[in-house]
Formats: structure tokens, sequence, C-alpha cells
């Protein structure tokens, strides 16, 4: 969430910053904090004027009743009395009032970078470069779902069988292609110098505001009732959460975590041709990158994460595009994001694959997640991630775009992970 001392010193930035991101009522909600801040700040200066009186008052009661001033001392201890009582319902008031300034900062996004386009939405984003082979199909081209049926892939219908839709079956060589792609992504993070970790696939509320997945994406998580439990949507909640409450020393950083993790997310209101087979799934595998940073380093961890992802679409001979996102189409806790999209050939459209986003301190504040510079001074931390990659879309992709009389190509890079060259 935004600093108290972000919203206070810089005002104006902020309230542009979240006009370009679309928030309504930025100027009424950014006034209420500054107020609520004011009361507890008030508050407290007046607390801890009581206390100064109350202590004060109660070095000279001993003193008063040595020197037999007995009427003097009992005046003391009734406004002591007074004092303690009143301080009683000022901590009430100041405590309230932290409460609801912290309830509605919540509320509000993370304010983007000036480099972030103007825009209301998708059509509004920037397509920054375009990479990747072209593909030719044959004529009777076939779309990812009626592939996975052909060899006999990914089941769908079992899926909904056993489950519900959006919950697909793989099978045979589906199974190794997904493996396959797992573990090829893992094996080149960690070429990079990412640490591995396996996390929990689901987590506490905590974690969720942790990141800024609640309260602003509760309806999209699938939670546990029972236990107050979340499953989580991406990697990046419980990767992050590590860090929550943490102080880590300047020389630890960069830290660069990645792991692999099913991923749930309900998606509700999705229907329609653009969902249609793996484009869009309540349950699916992703390799996720986290990285915590210095502010000084993490425009330069961002764009050495972008880099990592492109180099995985052109390992994978995946026709690509990166694009900038604009302030309307961008999350709600990031600064500064690029998608990655890769071309469908059969589909005839784009499918987002990866987002690369920096947090700049704004998860690092919910999660008091610090370091301790060289000074000796703590300082919030920078959060970035990215997803490297989410596996539905590239499977989709290198299906359709892999296509061939003979059957469906491998691209070189995952032979030896798959232990085949072609689905027949």
């Amino acid at each position: 969430m935004l600093t108290i001392k972000q919203i206070t010193e810089n005002t104006e930035a902020v309230l542009r910053g979240l006009e370009k991101k679309h928030f309504k009522n930025a100027k009424e909600t950014i006034d209420q904090v500054i107020a609520l801040n004011d009361k507890r700040r008030s508050t407290q200066n007046l607390l801890d004027k009581n206390l100064a009186e109350v202590n004060s008052l109660s070095r000279t009661i001993g003193q008063l009743m040595k020197e037999g001033k007995k009427e003097e001392a009992e005046s003391a201890r009734a406004r002591v009395a007074e004092l303690k009582e009143g301080n009683k319902e000022l901590d009430a008031v100041m405590t309230q009032a932290a409460t609801d300034m912290q309830n509605i900062l919540y509320t509000i996004p993370n304010v983007p970078y000036d480099e972030v386009p103007e825009g209301v939405g998708a059509e509004d984003n920037v397509v920054e470069k375009m990479g990747g082979m072209e593909t030719e199909l044959p004529k009777d081209a076939l779309p990812h779902w009626e592939l996975t049926k052909k060899y006999d892939l990914i089941d769908f219908d079992l899926g909904v069988k056993i489950t519900g839709a959006g919950f697909p079956v793989y099978k045979g060589k589906g199974a190794q292609l997904q493996r396959a792609l797992i573990n090829f992504f893992l094996d080149e993070a960690r070429k990079s110098g990412y640490t591995e970790i396996m996390p929990p696939t689901v987590v506490n509320a905590a974690s969720g505001y942790g990141t800024g997945q609640l309260p602003d994406k509760e309806g999209q998580m699938y939670h546990c009732e029972v236990d107050d439990l979340y499953l989580i949507p991406t990697a990046e909640v419980p990767v992050t959460n590590i860090y929550r409450d943490v102080i880590l020393e300047e020389k630890q950083l960069p830290i660069m975590n990645c792991a692999y993790t099913q991923c749930f997310r309900r998606e509700a209101g999705s229907y329609g041709k653009d969902v249609r087979g793996l484009n869009r799934l309540h349950e699916f595998s992703k390799v996720e990158l986290v990285r915590i940073d210095k502010p000084e380093h993490s425009k330069q961890s961002h764009q050495e994460m972008l880099n990592h992802v492109e180099g995985l679409l052109q390992k994978l001979e995946l026709p690509y595009r990166i694009l900038r996102l604009c302030g309307g189409d961008m999350s709600f806790t990031a600064a500064l994001c690029f998608d990655f999209e890769v071309y469908s050939e059969a589909q005839k459209r784009w499918l987002e694959v990866s987002s690369v986003s920096n947090f700049d301190t704004y998860q690092a504040n919910r999660l008091k997640c610090r370091y301790r510079n060289a000074d000796k001074k703590t300082e919030l931390c920078h959060t970035l991630n990215g997803s490297a990659l989410a596996l539905p879309r590239i499977v989709a992709a290198l299906l359709e775009n892999n296509q061939t009389p003979e059957g469906i190509r491998i691209p070189k890079a995952l032979v030896p992970y798959c232990g085949f060259d072609i689905i027949d």
C-alpha cells in the first residue's frame, strides 16, 4: 500500500498517478486518509502530553506526602486518575483512526511510474517489441482444443465430469509435454541464479493482504471458509510472503526465487470463444519469478526479468510481442508492468503468457519487508515478480503453431525434456 509519507509529501503526484489508473473518488479518498492521519497524530500528541504529566505528577506525589502536604498529594492523585481515564478514551480514538486509515489504504491502488502510458484498457497498451519465428500452417490447421482431441493429449470433458469446466485432464504425451515445460522453465531459472522454492498452495488472509490480492481480488480467489484459507492465484503470494515482517541485510539483496505451483482462479464471468480450451482455466500450472531488491537496483532487476522471459520464448521458437501496459490495464498493485503475448496462428489472436511487474514499495509496505542499509537505517524493499511462464497458453501456442501434416513438432529446446520430437 502507499505510505503515509508518500501521500502527505507528494499528494499531487499521487493524485495524478491514481487518475492514470482511473481510480474513482481519488481526491476524496486521499483527503480521508490525510484527515485520519492528522487525527491520529494530534491524538497521539495529546496522549503523549498527558502521559508526560502523569509521570511528572507520579514522581511528586511521594515527595508531597513526605513533606506532609496531604491535600496536594491527594489532588495530584485525583489528577493522575483523571488523566489515565482520559488517556483510555484518547487511545481508543487514536486506535480507531489508525484502523480506519489502514482500511482505506488497502483500497487505494499503487501509483504508476511516469513511463506508464495513459489509457483505459488493453487497446491502449503500447507494443514495445515483436520477435520470434513466423509460422506457416497447413490450410486445414486446427485450434488446440481440436488438436488435443485428435492426439488424445487433454480431455476437457473428463475434467468437467471430475470437477467442472476449467479443470482439464492432461494425458499421455500431453502430460509429458506439461511436465517437460515445467522442468525446462525451472532449469532455465536456476541457470539465471534463481533459488527454487516449493511453497504451500493455500495461504492465510494475512498473506493475501501482504501481496495485495486481498481485499482487491477476493471474489476471484477460492476461499476455504471453514479454515479461512485461500487457494493461491499465483506463487507470487506464498513466495513473497516469506519476507513478511522480515528485516534483510543489504548484502542479501537482490533475493531471487522461483517456484512452480498449481494456480487457482475463479475467473467469475468468463465465457465465450476467448476462454475456450486452454485459453482461460480455473486451475493451471505456472512457474513464477520473485525478486526482493533495493530501490536503486529494482529497475535493473525488472529489465533482467524481462530479458529472461523473452529468452524462454525465443528458445521455444514462438512468435511473441512485449506490451507496456497503460494505466487503465495495469494490476491494482503494479507500478510498472510489461505483458508478453504469443501469437496463435490457428486462432489468429495474441495470448497473454506472462506479466512482469515492479511493485516499488507498495507490497513491501503491506508486508513490512525492509532491509538495513549501509547506514544501519531500515528502508522498505522493492518487490518484483513475473511468470516464466504460465503453461496453458504456451501449450496452446506450441500445439497450434507447430502442427504439420506428419504431427506436432516439438521445439528443439524441449526435446531432451519430452523424450520425443513429434506428437503423432
